[in-house]
């Protein structure tokens, strides 16, 4: 039997012992035994030895559950506010505008989850059975997982340290029962700090089939997807593609296009050029985008002939078609 939870508490990840202080580092952490955080700790002086720590027991588990899971693809983004949760969201709608295709969106960004709320799932719950934590389900055959499923309310902060952040990672790899996937779309939040790297870390024995980096024209934009290329050449992330969003914008009346962020160094088409990656697509501005997020639905779906809509689909195809190649 299926039984609901509402907002469950999340245990600690296995790298933090029951007994631990609150912020504890955990015990794979440098750290470990030597902050402030491990004074009076029952565990201080054995986390404090040089005794070698064996490998992490997530691992395996990891390595099980993905293994039914055909396609992983991060979407990264140096900069927040660019719209890589937006993009997200429509690549998982359109890989599931196919019946026959199965379609996950795992959301990593922990402390600003927005999926639910651009899924239109934001009143949902999580279940559990004997085989592990269910996905919330869009349609039949796409479905999320987010920590906002698990707060008591939209409104409530999540203020976590690294090593508790990385534990709900790796449940939401391991335990979450995902199923059969074609595609399983994994939404980071900006940056390249402890979800990308625990994210890289799990997936290192299941592969990761590469990411898709959304920027936006302006400069200020490019420098931190420069910083997010390095990222994924340093720890082994084959790179698909960069997007760049809110790319002009088109006029519903005269048709014209303007250009709302100007691309004074060249946008994503110059640093294309200049890294060796590919430009996937420019998506322009469609102020319809963002009422769609609003209210979860399916930009796509609800306007089809938006000249937004065309580049997106454009681009999906051929993140398809790099990935089935």
């Amino acid at each position: 039997m299926i039984e609901v939870q509402r907002a469950p508490a999340i245990p600690n990840p296995p790298s933090i012992p029951s007994n631990a202080p609150e912020h504890c580092p955990g015990v794979e952490s440098e750290l470990a035994g030597k902050t402030d955080a491990c004074g009076g700790c029952a565990n201080q002086e054995i986390c404090a030895s040089n005794k070698p720590k064996g490998p992490d027991p997530a691992l395996p588990l990891i390595r099980d559950r993905m293994a039914s899971v055909k396609h992983k693809i991060l979407v990264l983004s140096g900069k927040g506010g660019v719209g890589k949760s937006t993009f997200t969201a429509q690549l998982g709608w359109a890989f599931a505008a196919d019946e026959t295709t199965q379609t996950g969106i795992m959301d990593v960004d922990i402390c600003g989850p927005s999926i639910p709320t651009i899924l239109g799932l934001t009143k949902e719950e999580i279940h559990s059975s004997a085989s592990g934590w269910s996905p919330v389900f869009v349609q039949d055959n796409l479905c999320t997982m987010s920590v906002g499923f698990m707060l008591p309310s939209e409104r409530d902060a999540v203020m976590w340290r690294g090593p508790k952040k990385n534990g709900l990672i790796a449940q939401f790899l391991k335990d979450v029962d995902w199923g059969d996937l074609d595609y399983l779309v994994i939404d980071t939040p900006p940056g390249t700090s402890d979800e990308h790297l625990s994210v890289v870390q799990y997936l290192k024995e299941s592969g990761i089939d590469g990411a898709v980096l959304i920027t936006t024209p302006q400069e200020v934009a490019l420098q931190d997807v420069r910083r997010e290329i390095d990222f994924c050449r340093k720890v082994g992330i084959r790179i698909i593609g960069l997007v760049e969003n809110m790319a002009g914008f088109v006029c519903p009346g005269c048709k014209n296009t303007s250009q709302i962020f100007k691309p004074s160094s060249g946008g994503a088409k110059r640093l294309a050029e200049e890294t060796g990656i590919e430009l996937l697509g420019s998506i322009p501005l469609d102020p319809r985008i963002g009422k769609s997020a609003d209210y979860g639905v399916s930009f796509l779906d609800e306007y089809p002939d938006s000249p937004a809509t065309t580049a997106y689909l454009d681009i999906i195809d051929r993140i398809s078609a790099i990935l089935d190649a």
